[in-house]
């Protein structure tokens, strides 16, 4: 019986792929086997001795102490592409109410409420002050190519406009996706000078922190309007405000609301709405518990942002696998101290850490102790 604690409410339709007779799921679990998270910060949890899993319903993990994890052995799951349409779906918006004027023009019209017959020609007197320009024909550069960027690059396309692309690590998988019509560029400066429009689809690490700066935005086109439904500190909200009061920038749409951009006029703020939607809560939870299930109950890692993608199916009497350092033969050295017949064995390497499957066939148990004593292990499992 496994023991799952969620953080947060989980839609059942995730919930139900755990099986009663094998999985006890609460909100109040003291030593979990697993844990499955949406928004909740674990930074100040206490990670059990049993703790073996923690899965994201989500794409960021910040709300979780990843190299925490990593020493103790514990695998750290998230869920790309599984809310990446409803944030698509978001940016698209903040494209039309970046340009269009819209959310100053609704609370304006509000001020006529008692105007009687008058509205009508207010109306026609005053929405000249709310004029904004067509996004069909513009230029929009987005910044990361994941599976967000694509899914917005390729609508963007679809709205008629100029589609420009920039992603250092663009795989080949993540261009399948793309349309042929995206422009590829070299860098993130070729976006800066040419686009009339920019969104921010990058992950947030040290690199990327602030990279919406002052430096950068002087590079822009004037009157760049700027979608930041990515990550808060993507962006030097100082930057922003400059240039918005100086008229270089002429908007700017993010889904992270920050006291010093609140009220500031040209500023669209959303409540961090990019994966609300019960399609999205509904994806991520069906794939944070498959990645539970199978992780638990097979071994098999996928979409672990600590650890490498490894599966293989067990044809003798166990798997045994194993979380360690990364290091040169540490997979044939682990085969080697197992001391029992190894069927098959795969393994792989994500940054510092190493994960390694044996499929064996003996005495596992006997195995395992053996292996803990290879240096640079970390921990160590058997299914039967």
């Amino acid at each position: 019986m496994y023991n799952i604690l969620t953080l947060n409410k989980i839609a059942s339709c995730g919930t139900d792929l755990l099986p009663k007779d094998n999985y006890a799921i609460s909100d109040s679990e003291a030593n979990p086997d697993a844990v499955v998270v949406r928004s909740a910060s674990m930074h100040e949890m206490e990670l059990g001795s049993n703790l073996l899993a923690i899965a994201r319903a989500g794409a960021g993990v910040n709300n979780i102490p990843i190299d925490k994890c990593s020493e103790q052995g514990i695998a750290v799951f998230n869920t790309p592409g599984a809310n990446a349409n409803a944030v698509k779906e978001l940016v698209i918006a903040g494209l039309l109410l970046s340009s269009r004027k819209i959310v100053p023009s609704t609370e304006w019209i509000k001020t006529l409420k008692g105007k009687g017959d008058e509205v009508g020609k207010l109306v026609e007197k005053g929405k000249s002050q709310f004029v904004g320009p067509e996004i069909s024909g513009k230029k929009l550069g987005v910044i990361g190519l994941g599976a967000i960027g694509a899914l917005v690059a390729n609508a963007a396309l679809a709205l008629g406009m100029e589609v420009y692309g920039a992603d250092p690590f663009l795989s080949d998988a993540a261009k399948k996706r793309l349309s042929p019509d995206v422009r590829i560029v070299a860098g993130n400066d070729d976006i800066y000078k040419t686009c009339d429009y920019i969104s921010i689809h990058a992950p947030a690490t040290p690199e990327t922190k602030g990279m919406i700066n002052a430096d950068n935005i002087a590079k822009m086109k004037d009157g760049v309007r700027i979608l930041n439904f990515a990550r808060a500190d993507l962006v030097d909200s100082k930057a922003i405000i400059d240039a918005l009061a100086s008229g270089k920038m002429a908007a700017y749409a993010t889904d992270f609301a920050t006291d010093d951009l609140l009220c500031v006029e040209n500023v669209i703020a959303i409540p961090h709405l990019g994966a609300s939607t019960p399609e999205s809560e509904d994806n991520c939870a069906v794939m944070a518990c498959n990645e539970v299930k199978n992780y638990l109950e097979k071994g098999d890692v996928l979409n672990s942002v600590n650890l490498p993608n490894v599966a293989i199916e067990k044809t003798g009497d166990a798997k045994i696998c194993v979380i360690s350092k990364a290091a040169d033969g540490i997979a044939d050295k682990i085969s080697a101290a197992a001391g029992i017949t190894v069927a098959n064995c795969a393994s792989g390497t994500k940054k510092d850490m190493a994960y390694t499957v044996l499929d064996v066939k003996g005495d596992a148990d006997a195995a395992r102790a053996k292996i803990e004593a290879v240096d640079g292990v970390i921990k160590v499992r058997v299914i039967k």
